[in-house]
């Protein structure tokens, strides 16, 4: 694929991502682990290199080391590529020393090192998003309609429409107007720009395509505008040319623990909504040199089992098996998530790393590194359920256990506990 030299992809990745906690009390949310050896960040920048765009520049500040460390030992392009993947953190200098106050105002304070990349357009991207798009479709559209700005922009369900930022699209591709979540009717009614019954609405994806000299002038001339979505595309639709395109593939917004989770679980069936297998725009990640898992006089049921696990004995019915897992025999896991380890535990320890003999875990996410004792049992609790019980916490029934918690024999954590 021809390389798009004139682009240059800025990926958001310095959000606190609170509604993940614990998975971000210890990294930034778009070094989250997924699909069990994945982490989020790979999505938008595998996305960029199958789209032959090759300058890649990722904003960080909150909790990001996990996240630097990655992109470092992960994307490396030879001495005879121009291309590059370069972090962009949050730092004092002489015009300032607040952190980034916001998506637009994080731009505002990297201006002079995206300016440097010498490009004619820049590609706005969320770090937290999973889905699978080839941006070259975008930046044709956004050319030829010699757009100041373009958004990519999917068909809501009009009982979905009060989550979305809702776009007013014209017949002739640009887009009129902008309401965030709208919930009364008449709003609703005039922002349609389907002629759909189940979807006549347009949603924003928080991916944008911006020409450089609109950008600038757009962060220069307000600079109290600290946010893309509630800030400067608004104020842009009202002044500038802002085109919509079209994207109708799988995509899903990573901001919650309910949503991290369904979103994990979707991925262990057949036909699942979103395809890691894509030999042709593959999602690249950190090269790990682990053995194939071992698998004894187990039943496994649509489970999806990472490199270097093993599994004695046990039942996996619709989890994530992450990296390096080990799970005891006579254990059951069931509608979980399996972070796996960082390492192998070859020290003594009383509780070896992994699940221990005898468990039942359920409805559960465990964070990398986590040890389960003998006979312990994890069970979800309600819908709805909010606790911090210290060694774990409940997100909306999801018990979630944080990285490196040692749990001991016969712990009990759900409702009847």
């Amino acid at each position: 694929m021809p390389a798009h030299t004139d682009v240059l992809a800025v990926i958001l990745g310095g959000g606190r991502g609170s509604r993940l906690y614990p998975l971000t009390s210890m990294r930034s949310k778009p070094a989250v682990p997924i699909a069990g050896k994945y982490r989020l960040i790979d999505i938008p920048i595998s996305n960029c290199i199958n789209s032959g765009i090759f300058k890649i520049h990722v904003l960080t500040q909150f909790n990001s080391v996990s996240l630097h460390r990655h992109i470092t030992n992960t994307y490396k392009f030879d001495a005879f590529h121009t291309g590059f993947v370069e972090v962009l953190a949050a730092e004092q200098t002489p015009t300032s020393e607040a952190w980034y106050q916001g998506t637009a105002d994080a731009f505002r304070k990297q201006l002079f090192e995206i300016q440097a990349a010498r490009v004619d357009h820049v590609l706005v991207l969320a770090g937290d998003h999973l889905y699978r798009m080839n941006y070259s479709s975008m930046i044709a559209h956004h050319l030829k309609t010699d757009a100041d700005i373009t958004v990519a922009v999917q068909p809501v369900l009009t009982e979905e429409a009060h989550r979305f930022g809702i776009l007013k699209r014209e017949p002739d591709g640009r887009i009129v107007d902008f309401v965030e979540k709208p919930k009364d009717q008449a709003t609703l009614e005039r922002m349609k720009s389907r002629e759909d019954g189940a979807r006549p609405f347009l949603g924003s994806m928080g991916i944008y395509i911006f020409k450089i000299t609109a950008l600038i002038d757009l962060l220069t001339e307000h600079p109290d505008y600290d946010d893309f979505g509630s800030d400067v595309i608004p104020h842009a639709i009202r002044h500038r040319p802002v085109q919509g395109f079209d994207f109708e593939g799988y995509w899903e917004d990573i901001g919650t623990i309910r949503s991290f989770y369904d979103t994990n679980l979707k991925l262990t069936v057949p036909n699942a909504p979103f395809n890691f297998y894509d030999s042709k725009a593959p999602i690249y990640t950190h090269s790990r040199f682990l053995p194939g898992s071992i698998v004894t006089d187990s039943r496994i049921d649509a489970a999806l089992i990472t490199e270097g696990c093993v599994i004695d004995r046990a039942e996996i019915i619709h989890s994530i098996v992450g990296l390096r897992s080990l799970v005891g025999a006579g254990s059951v896991v069931k509608d979980s998530i399996l972070m796996g380890a960082d390492y192998y535990d070859t020290r003594p320890h009383d509780i070896p790393m992994g699940i221990a003999e005898g468990c039942h875990i359920e409805g559960a996410i465990l964070d990398k590194n986590v040890r389960v004792g003998r006979g312990s049992q994890i069970r979800p609790f309600p819908r709805g359920t909010e606790l911090d019980c210290g060694s774990y916490v409940v997100q909306d029934g999801i018990v979630v256990v944080p990285k490196g918690t040692i749990l001991p024999p016969d712990t009990r954590i759900g409702p009847s506990a």
